[in-house]
């Protein structure tokens, strides 16, 4: 009977563990989709702030359109953070893409102040650098998502 009980006791540590390891996994991946919405939507910014650029220089619309995308990039850059955080600590993954996304947001930080300051020399080579930065991440988290589901 002892031995029963302990067989008992054996399968059901074994099935709370598979629990366990299944809802790590769908945590994880819950993450990890956060992770590239919140990249893809970082580009999307960028992306529009180049669009508006054009309009600041041809129509009276257009400061205030930069001015709102300004926002919205930094926002999207600050919930890259988040994202990047969010996805490395359930899963005990690597932390690099926090260090990408704190660089990120030291970038658009830059370009917020030197927008401000009205200094184009810098702020449109920095847009553009940021927005090449920006899809790069983008397509390395995805390349790294086909790689995960053995694509």
């Amino acid at each position: 009977m002892a031995t029963q009980t302990t067989a008992d006791r054996a399968t059901a540590d074994r099935a709370t563990a598979d629990r366990t390891t299944a809802d790590r996994t769908r945590t994880d991946r819950r993450t990890r989709t956060f992770l590239r919405v919140s990249i893809a939507l970082q580009t999307l910014a960028v992306f529009f702030q180049a669009a508006t650029a054009g309009l600041l220089l041809s129509t009276s619309y257009g400061e205030t359109l930069h001015g709102v995308g300004a926002r919205v990039m930094y926002g999207a850059s600050m919930l890259y953070l988040l994202a990047a955080i969010l996805a490395w600590r359930p899963g005990g993954g690597s932390p690099r893409p926090i260090l990408y996304a704190s660089g990120f947001l030291a970038l658009a930080s830059a370009q917020v102040v030197l927008g401000v300051a009205h200094v184009p020399s810098l702020h449109v080579p920095l847009g553009v650098l940021m927005f090449g930065l920006s899809v790069l991440a983008l397509g390395g988290e995805l390349s790294g998502a086909r790689r995960t589901r053995g694509r």
